[in-house]
């Protein structure tokens, strides 16, 4: 018991080091990012800050098989430079014992990562999304949800906002088009001005482009339906594009895994596609799996004494392996999000297979 508690502190010590070494490269990066990106709108240096540590969390999220990795290669090779894996062994500990202390706490930190950081990465992305479409146009936010209700958008202007609510979607790699449309407009003192019922819309430049149009003017005093017009064809000016409405649509790391279950349920119930947020809520319950998957990689070729030689070869070796087995699991993601392959397997096969293969080679080299 002793032994254990000595290997997890080790490992928890490892892990937040390369933890803090690595996130502050990448803060420095992106912040650099940060001040490209926003150039022209001259932001200051606390902006730009805020910023960057609003993306800190998802950056965090998306290094941690890195720094799984990365932790058990220094706390492995540290303890065989320092004979501790041949003093275990000596009296009667294999090798294989020794990785229960990492591989547990791999376990508690995707716990975490699952049930704690992925909510604060949804939340903090939403916000850095918001702020940096205020910082870019100014009075003119536009605002994107996708909701068991439909697709709503929210635009802005010199002359006030406009809420536009879509029944249903059909996109394309070039285009977006929206059926039975609404869209209220509303005047920079906030009051309903015009509302549009279209057959269809869709993006054509910096205008929205509507089929089949009614328009009622919304004035004090008179009958909007007296004054109604009619149009084939009716173009409308937008802050939107096209991209961005799609990346909205597909942002699933938006929206915190607590939300993920009603917002598949509410989308399933009005007839949108579901698969994306599917895969991406069993990836989130599987990334436990997939860290540990990490520690067994950086330990399968690292638990043996330095005296052997190669130690370098199979430092590399254990990163490239780990690398590899990203890949595949963010292709097996891919294919399941095209709907080429079941969500459950998307999801669960890469780390129970890394699991199984790094088990046998851990195997073996124990027990030749």
């Amino acid at each position: 018991m002793i032994l254990d508690l000595y290997y997890a502190r080790r490992f928890l010590q490892s892990f937040v080091i390369i933890a803090g070494v690595l996130m502050s490269l990448v803060m420095l990066i992106d912040l650099s990012e940060q001040f490209r990106r926003f150039d022209a709108q001259g932001l200051n240096l606390g902006q730009l800050l805020g910023l960057t540590l609003l993306n800190t969390p998802a950056a965090l999220s998306n290094f941690l098989p890195l720094i799984m990795i990365l932790t058990t290669i220094v706390l492995f090779v540290g303890m065989a430079r320092s004979s501790e894996l041949v003093v275990t062994r000596a009296f009667g500990r294999s090798g294989i014992r020794a990785l229960l202390p990492p591989v547990l706490l791999a376990l508690v930190i995707g716990a975490l990562a699952v049930t704690t950081l992925n909510p604060i990465v949804a939340a903090t992305a939403n916000r850095y999304k918001s702020l940096a479409e205020s910082y870019r146009q100014p009075g003119a936010a536009a605002a994107v949800s996708l909701t068991g209700e439909g697709l709503w958008l929210r635009q802005g202007g010199q002359n006030g906002q406009s809420v536009i609510h879509a029944a249903n979607y059909e996109g394309t790699a070039d285009s977006l088009v929206l059926s039975h449309v609404s869209i209220l407009s509303y005047a920079p003192d906030g009051g309903p001005t015009r509302r549009i019922l279209a057959e269809e819309a869709w993006l054509d430049g910096e205008d929205w482009v509507l089929r089949n149009a009614k328009v009622w003017q919304l004035v004090v005093g008179v009958n909007p339906e007296r004054g109604a017009r009619r149009f084939e064809e009716l173009r409308l000016p937008t802050t939107l594009t096209n991209e961005r409405i799609r990346d909205t649509i597909s942002f699933s790391e938006g929206i915190s895994i607590y939300e993920l279950p009603q917002t598949i349920a509410a989308l399933n119930e009005a007839g949108f596609s579901t698969t994306r947020f599917q895969v991406w809520f069993q990836v989130e319950l599987a990334r436990p799996l997939f860290l540990v998957a990490m520690v067994l990689v950086g330990a399968a070729f690292t638990m043996r004494h330095t005296r052997l030689g190669g130690t370098g070869v199979a430092v590399l070796t254990s990163v490239l392996l780990g690398f590899t087995l990203y890949f595949v699991h963010n292709f097996a993601r891919i294919l399941g999000e095209n709907g080429q392959i079941p969500v459950l397997l998307a999801a669960w096969a890469p780390p129970v297979a890394s699991i199984l293969l790094t088990m046998g080679l851990l195997l073996h080299a124990e027990d030749g």
